[in-house]
């Protein structure tokens, strides 16, 4: 005899839900009011109990399916059909543990890309002793470019975690162990009885809602601190939400006496952050001192008039997008202008190795973005060989990887030269650090109406400061200056792209 498990009564106005989180899985014992699986709707996160004590049998709505009121979600065959199969795989215990340990297999770590040596531990999402699929994810990696999920090399239960999350580690080092599925099948019955008993002797332990588990982490809150009204006193989604608005709006005046008293440095500390700087933060940080330690970086500067770009830019923009699905900005001027004069200055496309120069007869042109996590500079290459609509679908597409925080470690290597916009946060003037090896950053920035001289007359203008950074060792400054007066030659007249001038 089986027992239908259904979506519960949602609330009013309330017609679906998604499935969040199951907690057992098929071949799992359940007792009769544990929790299942949690739903999440647009207002409240709600708990499916299990109707009936037995063995979970198959899932039907499976995690991040949309569900109906009433929608069927599983199957519970009852208690006496998991007694009759237990016999059967606790007969093959013994003969199952054997392959199991001669079959565990390592979980290391995956390529991390060119020149990437190390990465940190950032999260693990199973926990030992946990049953995994085959290429489930099992942890993060944080390396100082991008994240790396690291998934199940093979379907079993993880036994072991060699790493911790924060730990830092080599480009061959073990993470973990994983039992074949022989271990899972074999612990399964011996787990079953105890899960069977915890709730008859009434000292069951209920986890929090992993929802509420990521909000109190995220809150920086502990399970002491929030009141759980789920059953068994759960800490549910919503509890956090709670404890959260009234910490907030909670007086502060219990710590108000005691800050009198102590030196005025405690004072502040007790209101200051400390933040563990990310492994991106910290290459970041690193590899710009580096930059000013081993280039003789230089900066040169000159003014843009933007008026034909703009007006190109406003004559053809509609038909540009509705011809080529992309919007025609800026940036695909500056990449060509730039192309352009690394044609004639090709010093400010080389780089040094060793004591020989390396010149580039290709652009491979990194356009720096800013994301929630840091800088990152992802690579467009052979961008001299592309046309405008290329160029602006492959600076919006990267763009949009970037601030997801998908970008590969392909993307953002073997950049020939570099521009950086800070234009974008209105930036009047600055001075672009290198990005090693290159020898060349271009800085964008600011639109600005100014009054210029123009043919005897003042007439007010939309000028761009421009600023070319470069390595002194490569590129005299006679190239830097030459190569920056071409830029603003072909944006002053792009036509002057057309016709290769």
């Amino acid at each position: 005899m089986t027992t239908e498990v259904r979506v519960p009564t949602l609330g009013e106005s309330v017609t679906e839900a998604t499935v969040a989180t199951w907690f057992k899985k098929p071949g799992d014992a359940v007792a009769a009011d544990e929790m299942l699986c949690e739903l999440e709707t647009d207002k409240v996160t709600v708990e499916v109990p299990a109707p009936a004590a037995g063995v979970l049998g198959e899932i039907v709505a499976n995690e991040g399916d949309t569900v109906g009121v009433d929608a069927l979600l599983a199957m519970i065959a009852e208690a006496g059909s998991a007694a009759a199969a237990a016999p059967a795989p606790a007969a093959q215990a013994p003969a199952a543990a054997p392959a199991a340990a001669a079959g565990a297999t390592d979980v290391m770590v995956p390529t991390l890309g060119e020149s990437v040596t190390e990465a940190t531990v950032s999260t693990w999402f199973k926990k030992v002793g946990d049953a995994v699929a085959q290429d489930e994810m099992l942890c993060e990696l944080e390396t100082d470019k991008v994240s790396v999920e690291v998934p199940a090399p093979a379907a079993g239960v993880l036994t072991e975690i060699t790493a911790p999350e924060g730990s830092t580690v080599d480009a061959t080092a073990k993470l973990g162990v994983i039992a074949g599925a022989g271990a899972a099948v074999a612990a399964a019955p011996a787990a079953a009885p105890a899960a069977a008993a915890a709730p008859a002797a009434g000292t069951k332990d209920i986890a929090n809602a992993p929802s509420a588990e990521k909000a109190m982490a995220e809150a920086g809150l502990s399970a002491a601190n929030v009141q759980g009204t789920g059953r068994d006193g759960r800490i549910m989604k919503e509890d956090v939400s709670a404890a959260i608005a009234a910490a907030k709006s909670a007086p502060a005046p219990a710590a108000a006496p005691a800050a009198p008293r102590g030196p005025v440095a405690a004072d502040d500390a007790a209101r200051e952050e400390r933040v563990k700087m990310t492994r991106l933060r910290q290459t970041i940080a690193k590899r710009l001192k580096d930059s000013q330690n081993t280039a003789a970086m230089l900066t040169t500067y000159n003014e843009v008039d933007m008026t034909e770009v703009m007006a190109l830019r406003k004559q053809y923009k509609d038909q540009f997008e509705k011809k080529h699905g992309a919007r025609l900005g800026f940036m695909s001027f500056f990449t060509k202008a730039c192309c352009h004069a690394l044609k004639e200055v090709p010093e400010v496309n080389a780089e040094i190795d060793g004591t020989d120069i390396v010149y580039k007869n290709y652009v491979h042109m990194g356009i720096a973005a800013g994301t929630p996590t840091g800088l990152v500079v992802p690579v467009i290459r052979d961008a001299d060989a592309m046309g405008f609509a290329d160029i602006e679908k492959a600076i919006a597409e990267k763009g949009k990887r970037a601030r997801d925080g998908k970008l590969s470690m392909a993307e953002m290597q073997g950049g020939t030269f570099t521009i950086s916009n800070g234009g974008v946060y209105g930036s009047l003037m600055s001075s672009p650090i290198l990005n090693p090896p290159q020898s060349g950053i271009l800085g964008m920035h600011k639109i600005q109406d100014r009054p210029m001289v123009i043919n005897g007359e003042i007439k007010i203008r939309p000028m761009m400061y421009l600023a070319l950074s470069y390595d002194h060792r490569i590129v005299d400054g006679k190239g830097a200056v030459t190569f920056l007066v071409r830029v603003k030659e072909a944006l002053e007249d792009p036509r002057r792209l057309l016709m290769d001038l």
